[in-house]
């Protein structure tokens, strides 16, 4: 057994914007979590992942970095990361930072500068190329709709975007660029932090010759093939962890598009030198459709189930898996997979969920606000929306036809907006996050669902949480045992079976409203039981191998021999 400590902690997400305001100006800041550390000690968390701070001009909220080794006048100064850093530390946490380096902002001081002239030496930190028959070099499309594709007349070329116009991608072929990186992360590390959580790093190496995707003509195609697991996507990692990475006791986690458990292992192998573990998105795209998010669709256990088995059997023994439901990219998991139209509904399975998260084997990461059972918003109108992805899809689809009521289904549904609307710390004037103007609309159940109330009463989602934490850190099984599912075929209860050695923990959740009969195969024997943690009251004459399960009702038994 590899014991690591990124293994054995539990990750907070703070995404900064929408965290807490320490100033009144509606954005959130350094301060304003330095505020709330002691609130993350008593929840148990181990590790802060902070979504970027970085000096930014805003396009996507911070992933479009002007300099990487500054901090963003909205967020505060390096002195206030400094005492932010300090304070986890002294606090006994960690903090892992953003590495957003398959693209730039196009204000970046090597962008300025590559885009003066063809000649100029920051030219090829970028991929530029010229256009073919009038039009862009290729077809691709960008993940934010459109060309993934920029004309710069200045020099008569195009510059490559995957994402927004002005997020131009780096190009990682040139060796300049990777030690520029390298340089920077390292300044990082220096200064004390813990890790990275690297954006999109799969998407780094593109295939040279930029071919055209596949598709009808006149219109824009994703062009995965040339730049997902790009063909020297290895070699770049195990340079980086060569030349930066080995050389500190660190964590590392790739967010990583369109990877199978085949290609991860290669990503997380444990002598592959690359990273600890990846954020796939296998799961994240079960309730979508064929022509992609926006498409929405019911999703079954049966999927769900077997997403999650796949994952943890195929690493098991290979690699690490990170375990998560919800992000500041994804909409809020308790709306999602759970059930936010009743008060009691809501309570059981925000802790159903949680269960599932923290007893699979993996790092569960949990998002700004999980922790209180935060939902989705629905916002009237298309005005109330910041995000630039919700924005260009509903520009996109009202030109080509959808009407406005669909598309503002899909957004309520899957817009990023839904996890980024801010914190709900009390019940007071805009939920206690800002005295002033927040930059986004508060989610108006901020009376019901707050911080201040959840800390107060014992029954809570967040103390379900923090019993969860606890017991990982007390049952090694938790964290090391491998993994079986029970009764796969169940269409609406999810169980299965962790075992280190000798040891045994029983998993049975119901992930439904209505109740349920489990009945234990024969081949899980067992002496005695104890229960660990369940979201319901238990009797203590309970048959455990004939349950009656209550709505989403989730349990957690050790069992002895």
């Amino acid at each position: 057994m590899d014991r690591q400590w990124w293994k054995e902690s539990v990750v907070y997400q703070i995404y900064p914007r929408s965290f807490m305001d320490s100033n009144g100006d509606g954005i959130g800041d350094l301060q304003g979590i330095i505020s709330k550390l002691d609130y993350l000690k008593t929840l148990g968390v181990d590790v802060v992942w902070l979504s970027p701070v970085y000096e930014s001009p805003n396009d996507d909220n911070g992933y479009d970095i002007s300099n990487y080794q500054a901090i963003m006048d909205d967020f505060g100064t390096i002195e206030d990361w400094e005492e932010l850093l300090k304070g986890l530390h002294d606090r006994g946490m960690k903090l892992i930072m953003d590495l957003v380096v398959n693209h730039s902002s196009d204000e970046h001081k090597w962008f300025v500068e590559s885009r003066k002239s063809k000649d100029n030496p920051y030219r090829d930190y970028y991929i530029w190329r010229p256009g073919k028959d009038g039009k862009e070099p290729n077809n691709w499309g960008s993940f934010f709709s459109g060309s993934a594709w920029e004309y710069d007349k200045n020099t008569d070329e195009y510059f490559l975007h995957l994402f927004s116009r002005k997020q131009p991608d780096l190009n990682w072929e040139n060796p300049k660029v990777r030690q520029e990186v390298y340089d920077m992360m390292t300044w990082w590390l220096d200064k004390g932090i813990d890790g990275f959580r690297m954006d999109v790093i799969n998407l780094i190496s593109k295939e040279q010759q930029l071919l055209d995707a596949e598709g009808p003509e006149g219109k824009y195609h994703f062009g995965g093939k040339s730049f997902v697991n790009g063909p020297r996507i290895h070699e770049f990692l195990q340079e980086m962890n060569r030349e930066v990475l080995s050389k500190y006791d660190v964590m590392t986690v790739g967010e990583a598009i369109d990877v199978t458990p085949e290609d991860a292992a290669l990503f997380v192998g444990q002598d592959r030198g690359e990273l600890n573990m990846v954020f796939q998105f296998e799961l994240m795209g079960i309730d979508s459709g064929p022509s992609g998010k926006w498409e929405v669709t019911p999703w079954t256990l049966a999927d769900f189930k077997r997403v999650m088995s796949k994952w943890q059997t195929a690493l098991q023994g290979k690699g690490w898996n990170s375990l998560y439901l919800s992000n500041h990219d994804q909409p809020r998991m308790l709306s999602r997979f759970g059930n936010d139209t009743s008060p009691e509904l809501h309570n059981v399975s925000g802790k159903m969920l949680a269960t599932l998260l923290h007893t699979l084997q993996g790092t569960p990461y949990i998002y700004q606000g999980e922790e209180l059972g935060m939902t989705n918003v629905r916002f009237e109108s298309i005005e109330d929306y910041k995000d630039i992805e919700i924005l260009n899809m509903h520009k996109e689809y009202l030109a080509a036809g959808t009407d406005e009521k669909t598309i503002m289904e899909s957004i309520y549904s899957k817009g990023r907006d839904n996890a980024r609307t801010p914190m709900q710390w009390n019940s007071g004037p805009q939920a206690g996050f800002t005295t002033g103007t927040p930059w986004l609309t508060v989610n108006p159940n901020y009376k019901e669902i707050n911080a201040e109330q959840a800390v107060a009463d014992p029954n809570s989602i967040f103390h379900y949480y923090r019993r969860l934490i606890e017991l990982r850190k007390q049952h090694d099984i938790i964290v090391y045992g491998d993994y079986q599912i029970l009764r796969e075929e169940d269409e609406q209860v999810y169980a299965y079976l962790r075992s280190l050695g000798e040891e045994k923990l029983l998993v049975v959740l119901n992930f439904f409203e209505a109740p349920a009969e489990f009945v234990l195969p024969d081949q899980v024997t067992f002496s005695g039981q104890e229960l660990l943690i369940s979201n319901y009251e238990v009797p203590a004459d309970s048959n455990l191998g004939h349950m009656h399960l209550r709505p989403y009702e989730a349990r957690v038994y050790k069992l002895q021999g």
